[in-house]
């Protein structure tokens, strides 16, 4: 989510539009806007009532003389709505609405922050449906809006893809299935493991990835998947760790697979989508905003890791398949979730309420 906001900032400038952002005090995106040469404005929060932080970020919006504000966070409204109000500063507040969340937010106290949102982007329909269910905003306040991913970056005309498999020593003759997510429960490791026990009884030219790292506090969890692969006796699952170089990683794999339980959208699988990878998916929430299944994507039921293995077995013996979904994966990820075009959707939203 952090990434995501320092994208669009870039991506704002990159239009001369001006930015300046407001974030937590040495918080990651704290961190990562530094190198970024812009306008910062830090505060210290932890929980929902500041009030002297509410004024400092108040005096702020003030002294900026600023067009909108757009937060990417529903806890955000705590600290901003607050500081908009004290000052009566009348600019459009926008929310993007990252995840969904299971707590009914129809008191008068949500009541009086989510009144004052102009408009909240949902990333997926699964979002858009929660927002409708869970928070006071009007069906006309709340906007479909995807999350967004370069195309130009996620491009397999630009990526090497032999430097991978040179890495790990995959031949050509070595079909790859991979998957990308950090190590956290939820996320579809133990499918993804089982479903490569599988096929690997039947088929000896596959090779799987698993790419990623463990969340902090949550080692105990990736030592317990690797040791599942360990129990399994499966010597080709390679764990390549934590890799900052997506687009070469996702050139390397001929089959994507995105076993997560429950996804608000899926930029992982969107990427691979730019890259032109066929994938195999889990039928669940917000995958079902970018996959199709049949034409990108073979869907398979949630959880199940035996249907997880059928699904990918059939593109294991369809080349012909697994080139046509690679055709539409590209076209759609451009299409789509294009950076570019997210971005004039956003701008677009903006000057309607800016007028």
């Amino acid at each position: 989510m952090e990434m995501i906001t320092l994208t669009f900032i870039k991506k704002l400038l990159e239009r001369n539009i001006r930015v300046e952002l407001l974030c937590i005090e040495e918080s990651r995106m704290h961190i990562e806007a530094n190198n970024m040469g812009i306008i910062i404005h830090s505060v210290k929060a932890a929980g929902y009532f500041h009030p002297f932080t509410t004024i400092r970020i108040s005096n702020i919006l003030k002294r900026g003389s600023y067009d909108l504000v757009h937060t990417q966070a529903s806890k955000d409204l705590w600290l901003l709505v607050p500081a908009l109000k004290l000052r009566k500063i009348d600019i459009p507040l926008f929310l993007t609405k990252q995840v969904g969340s299971f707590i009914v937010k129809k008191d008068l106290l949500h009541k009086f922050l989510y009144n004052r949102v102009t408009k909240a982007f949902a990333i997926s329909t699964i979002i858009k449906n929660n927002l409708i269910e869970t928070t006071p905003l009007s069906i006309d306040k709340i906007e479909l809006l995807y999350n967004a991913i370069d195309t130009n970056r996620f491009d397999p005309d630009k990526t090497d893809r032999k430097k991978l498999r040179k890495e790990y020593n995959l031949t050509n003759s070595n079909l790859v299935l991979g998957m990308i997510a950090r190590f956290t429960p939820g996320k579809g490791h133990e499918e993804f493991i089982e479903a490569a026990e599988i096929l690997s009884a039947k088929y000896e030219h596959l090779k799987f990835l698993i790419v990623g790292e463990a969340s902090r506090g949550e080692d105990v969890y990736a030592n317990k998947i690797k040791q599942m692969a360990a129990d399994k006796k499966l010597s080709n699952i390679i764990f390549t760790g934590f890799r900052s170089d997506t687009p070469d990683v996702l050139a390397a794999i001929d089959i994507f697979i995105f076993p997560s339980h429950a996804e608000a959208f899926g930029i992982a699988l969107a990427e691979a989508l730019s890259m032109g990878i066929p994938s195999v998916c889990a039928n669940a929430d917000g995958v079902l905003d970018v996959a199709v299944d049949g034409e990108t994507s073979l869907l398979f039921q949630n959880k199940n890791s035996r249907d997880l293995a059928d699904k990918i077995e059939l593109l294991i013996n369809d080349e012909s398949k697994r080139k046509k979904m690679s055709i539409a994966s590209r076209k759609r990820a451009v299409k789509m979730f294009d950076i570019n075009l997210i971005m004039d959707q956003t701008i677009k939203f903006y000057e309607q309420e800016t007028k």
